[in-house]
């Protein structure tokens, strides 16, 4: 499988021989697996202080009063530490032993990584996750896109080889989040738009287009390349990071 290798320009320089990772099969089913096995990593245990609605002093009235038998609050008639009392105890509470992290083989983990790279020369796949190019998949850009500084660079360069205007659909779509969220410190929405993956250097230059992400080819993983578990990432490839895939060759 071969593919072409553009300028900053956009015209063809050369082909290079893309790795056989890019033509592994397709499992949607272990990507989604992988992703959130990784996110799990990320969640944050909590749980219900443990004498939580039962530290009222209450006791029932037994037998004899004609009301049912909960405990009720010294000296009053209301009920306390059930869980149908206002003040009770939560029938099932959080408990901070719960088990969140999600686990996966290690040869699941490395298949679901070659499923989500081979995803992205798909363009079928790229379209139906919403992704806006124009041109042939993957795309492969010469070494020197890794040198650029500046962000109007980058943009011109994107614009070139015809995937800026997936950067700009990112960028409409920001947006207030609705619901409490929005004052939970994740107040704003958007969409993700191309992930940039590098040999060498990680392209600061790009960190502050919409939806963008940068990454080198050593620290990729699924998330990346499937956010949300939704796989086939419009994705930008440098010469050097496909040439690392490939084991250097």
């Amino acid at each position: 499988m071969k593919a072409q290798v553009l300028t900053l320009t956009g015209t063809v320089a050369h082909e290079i021989e893309l790795p056989p990772v890019f033509s592994s099969v397709y499992r949607p089913d272990l990507i989604k697996k992988a992703v959130i096995a990784q996110q799990s990593r990320r969640y944050q245990p909590h749980g219900a202080y443990v004498y939580a609605g039962i530290t009222a002093s209450a006791v029932g009235w037994g037998s004899g009063r004609g009301v049912s038998h909960v405990p009720r609050l010294k000296n009053s008639s209301r009920a306390a530490k059930v869980p149908q009392a206002k003040g009770g105890r939560e029938a099932h509470p959080p408990k901070v032993e719960k088990v969140l992290v999600r686990s996966i083989n290690q040869k699941e983990k490395r298949k679901a990584l070659n499923s989500a790279i081979a995803a992205t020369t798909s363009p079928d796949l790229v379209r139906s996750r919403g992704h806006v190019f124009t041109g042939s998949l993957p795309f492969v850009l010469s070494d020197d896109f890794e040198s650029l500084k500046k962000t109007r660079e980058v943009i011109e360069a994107l614009r070139a080889i015809g995937v800026y205007g997936d950067v700009e659909r990112a960028e409409r779509s920001h947006k207030i989040r609705a619901g409490r969220g929005k004052l939970r410190g994740r107040r704003y929405k958007q969409r993700k738009s191309l992930l940039i993956v590098t040999g060498n250097e990680r392209l600061i230059a790009a960190k502050n287009l919409a939806g963008v992400d940068v990454c080198l080819v050593d620290n990729l993983n699924v998330e990346l390349l499937a956010p949300g578990t939704h796989s086939a990432r419009l994705t930008l490839w440098t010469e050097d990071a496909v040439r690392k895939l490939g084991g250097g060759q």
